[in-house]
């Protein structure tokens, strides 16, 4: 099965596109995308072969997974978002033990808080502090991202415990997703943003705060941005 997969995923292959990809996930030479190679296929075509082998064997989930192509990898974590209705355990370990594969920043935001989030939704939350903790951009990313599904139910302490960890990490990317979260509890709950932001928008990172003010009128913009 998984060798027709790919081949059905390589003949949507687009050079063009691919070759953008290549600037904006940043696969140069020590960036954080190194090495990464993209087929250009979009996201609706990526979903639309990934529900087409939704029942392709974990073992071969793992195969794909394990590519230097980000195009495969993508397609195998949607996979998994799809198996994770059926067996929620299962996914979720298997998940947490390929974080070293969920390595760009799309698949840790299209899939964290669809597996990790919903899984933890009633259960102890300890391993998203671990990985908050963690010395591996990505898994950072995907502790912050995850609590997205604690946000749309209205459970918004774990995303401000985490932002509070990640307040002073250095990467742009962490920046942005604790950011885009912040944003997303100030939908929820504005004043839970505004106790946040009155009490850290001097030390947070201006993209943070940038992002975390988006939906903000312009006078309250300029109150938090500044210092």
């Amino acid at each position: 099965m998984i060798e027709k997969l790919k081949k059905e995923i390589n003949a949507l292959a687009n050079p063009e596109r691919a070759e953008h990809s290549k600037y904006y996930f940043k696969t140069g030479k020590g960036e954080y995308g190194e090495g990464q190679v993209f087929l250009g296929l979009t996201m609706p075509q990526q979903r639309e072969v990934a529900k087409k082998y939704k029942d392709l064997p974990l073992e071969q989930v793992q195969e794909l997974i394990e590519s230097k192509i980000h195009t495969y990898r993508m397609i195998a974590l949607v996979i998994l978002t799809i198996k994770y209705k059926k067996n929620p355990k299962e996914v979720f370990d298997f998940y947490l033990k390929n974080t070293q594969y969920i390595n760009n920043w799309d698949l840790v935001d299209v899939t964290a808080h669809k597996i990790v989030g919903e899984y933890l939704l009633d259960k102890d939350r300890a391993v998203l502090y671990s990985l908050a903790k963690s010395s591996e951009l990505w898994e950072k990313r995907i502790s912050i991202i995850s609590t997205f599904a604690f946000i749309r139910r209205g459970q918004l302490d774990d995303t401000i415990k985490i932002a509070e960890i990640l307040l002073h990490d250095k990467h742009d990317l962490i920046h942005k997703a604790v950011g885009w979260m912040l944003r997303e509890v100030g939908k929820k709950d504005k004043q839970t943003l505004t106790n946040f932001l009155d009490k850290y928008h001097k030390e947070m990172p201006r993209t943070m705060l940038r992002y975390s003010i988006e939906r903000f009128s312009s006078e309250e913009r300029q109150f938090y941005m500044k210092k």
